[in-house]
């Protein structure tokens, strides 16, 4: 597998979920969370699919290698995020 110019370089993603994350706590105001993997999960899954079926020019074989996903899974993806 071939290196990108930002592979490894997500340290500004990862702050920005942390902040995300934090807010989130705080806006509970103490409540307990529920689910927040999942939602976590979802709500980033959705994006990263968008853009890397537009890079990937809808190519969905291409859009899974890069993902590192097999097809079939890319596709189930795509279909629970209704972007198919």
């Amino acid at each position: 597998m071939s290196s990108t110019p930002n592979q490894g370089g997500g340290s500004g993603l990862q702050q920005c979920v942390r902040d995300s994350l934090h807010s989130y706590f705080r806006d509970l105001g103490g409540e307990a969370p529920d689910g927040v993997y999942d939602m976590v999960v979802r709500l980033v899954e959705k994006p990263l699919l968008e853009v890397v079926m537009s890079q990937a020019d809808n190519n969905q074989s291409r859009a899974a290698q890069w993902l590192g996903l097999n097809r079939n899974t890319l596709r189930k993806k795509l279909v629970e995020h209704q972007l198919l």
